[in-house]
């Protein structure tokens, strides 16, 4: 159910520590995140230790996008800050800088909003885009993704502050 031609999804498993460790500590992920220092192997194999928890009870899910021909981690995508009561979860994605633009975030977003739907029974997602992510908005919007609202100076950045747009979609 988690697959289609180009990449799958799977749960986290303790393997992954060196690919975790390595998207962790990409910098260039920094300024959409609160990371602001690197993220220790100690640290990461804690988290690999405890990511088999419920997703209602920690109300966030990780899986990893995989490479259908080679098997190989590409990314991660997330479903966070999840609501039972009102069946909305926040989602994200990441892709190691190589793999980038070769339609597999594409291909992961499809599974994970159908799976969010059909398996988790979610009514809607959100999403937030900083305002220059343009491959990002461009993505998000192809899939059924809407603009809600912009949240002004919200991510601060070397240069200054900018702008971020919020996106809705009803599942």
């Amino acid at each position: 159910m988690l697959h289609n031609e180009l990449v799958f999804l799977r749960a986290l498993e303790a393997e992954d520590l060196e690919f975790l460790y390595a998207l962790e500590n990409d910098a260039a992920l920094w300024t959409v995140s609160d990371n602001v220092v690197p993220i220790s192997r100690y640290t990461l194999r804690q988290y690999l230790d405890n990511a088999a928890a419920d997703w209602q009870e920690v109300r966030q899910l990780r899986l990893v996008i995989c490479a259908t021909d080679d098997k190989r981690a590409v990314g991660t995508v997330d479903l966070f800050d999840y609501q039972a009561r009102h069946q909305r979860a926040g989602i994200g994605i990441a892709l190691l800088p190589a793999e980038q633009g070769r339609g597999y975030a594409q291909a992961a977003l499809q599974l994970v909003i159908s799976y969010a739907h059909t398996t988790l029974h979610l009514h809607q997602l959100y999403c937030t885009i900083a305002t220059d992510n343009v491959r990002s908005i461009y993505l998000f919007e192809k899939l059924g993704f809407t603009v809600v609202g912009v949240r002004k100076q919200w991510l601060r950045k070397a240069d200054g502050w900018q702008d971020v747009l919020e996106y809705q979609c009803i599942v």
